[in-house]
């Protein structure tokens, strides 16, 4: 029997699955739109809740749009004493395996966790969006022998995220910065989580399931865990001195350089030159310049990988500013996964709408019709 011949696209490389109006990505120039917005712009002038409201119902909305909907993620940001209980069960685990854990567990407390409708996932989507975050901050407190704190809804998404996880109110530079954070990490087209999220809903599973599927695929290294990585070698470096030996030795060793590269972007991370003066700013402001100058270095070395494509990603600068406001390096996938889940929501919803199960296949190269011996016969 000849061997089927077929083309191979490991990774799925450049293969489009569908159509979105969700996010549009450029990568040779470095452009991303979200619902047709420049990310340049919503970076530097939406707040996360205004974001959030673009990805779910399609359009930027009004005042009065935008009180009722933030009056909405306020109300629902309080979890259910069980859900509580089952993160004091689970506090010795990772953070996205307990934001894992909790989601799947949301799904029980969900009126609606069966409806599979457009208006039934969006009232979902914004319900989990506004409890993760409680989420994260409990088990962050729990697992250091503190009482959860409750959510303050006098306080912005971003604010009270800070309050819940530190006790104290924030301050508003620090709250802009999670803020923008959230807004540069909301939709990322059909990324690694994305496609996780959208193959769990092909099989008509709920949102629940495909954002705790999206969760999973998130945590791997390869995905959300650059900014952890990243800020892992800042500290290894210890000071500017010895950034660009550290990284030749580390070139030398064709080792990969966390922060740098992107699956899809041959120039600069758009969401990384928003990220990169917030950074430097932010460690002039707590006294602690030297990360930046670090990174800065490392960057400098870097430069001529450029070239090829090797270039800033979006966890180049955002692990030191999460170190800097004083978050557990742990937590930082967690962060990432806060801001995606409208995102999430966004490309499940339109898996519904125009849904066919995803099932790409794999082609056997192993050996065919080989003959059954019994046990007794085997050698």
């Amino acid at each position: 029997m000849t061997e089927e011949k077929v083309e191979l696209h490991r990774g799925l490389r450049d293969v489009y699955i569908d159509r979105t109006t969700s996010s549009f990505i450029d990568g040779n120039i470095g452009k991303l739109l979200y619902r047709g917005y420049n990310i340049d712009d919503l970076a530097e002038n939406a707040s996360f809740e205004e974001t959030i409201y673009l990805l779910l119902y399609g359009k930027l909305p009004n005042r009065a749009e935008l009180d009722e909907f933030d009056a909405v993620l306020k109300a629902n940001r309080r979890l259910p004493g069980e859900i509580i209980d089952i993160i004091k069960l689970t506090k010795n685990a990772h953070p996205m395996d307990v934001l894992r854990t909790a989601i799947s567990a949301l799904a029980t407390f969900d009126p609606e966790v069966d409806d599979n409708s457009k208006e039934a996932t969006l009232r979902k989507g914004v319900r989990l969006t506004a409890q993760a975050p409680t989420i994260v901050a409990s088990h962050a407190r729990i697992r250091e022998g503190k009482d959860p704190v409750t959510p303050n809804e006098s306080l912005s998404h971003a604010g009270n995220f800070l309050y819940m996880l530190s006790g104290e109110l924030p301050e508003p530079e620090d709250v802009r910065l999670i803020d923008k954070d959230f807004v540069l990490h909301a939709e990322h087209g059909v990324n690694a989580s994305s496609f996780g999220a959208r193959v769990a809903a092909s099989t008509q599973a709920d949102l629940h399931c495909a954002v705790a599927t999206g969760v999973s695929v998130l945590k791997g290294p390869s995905h959300g865990g650059a900014a952890e990585e990243v800020m892992k070698m800042a500290l290894d470096i210890g000071n500017e001195e010895n950034a660009e030996s550290y990284v030749r030795d580390m070139l030398s060793r064709r080792e990969r350089v966390m922060g740098f590269g992107h699956r899809v972007y041959k120039a600069v991370d758009p969401r990384a030159n928003h990220l990169r003066p917030d950074a430097k700013a932010l460690g002039e402001r707590k006294g602690q310049p030297k990360w930046f100058s670090i990174l800065q270095t490392v960057s400098e070395v870097m430069e001529p990988y450029a070239r090829r494509g090797i270039c800033e990603n979006v966890d180049f600068w955002s692990g030191s500013i999460y170190y800097l406001l004083d978050i557990p390096d742990d937590l930082f996938i967690s962060i990432f996964t806060m801001g995606r889940i409208p995102g999430w929501t966004s490309q499940v919803v339109e898996q519904f709408e125009n849904n066919i199960l995803l099932r790409p296949r794999l082609q056997y190269t192993g050996p065919m019709d080989l003959e059954y011996t019994s046990i007794d016969e085997r050698e």
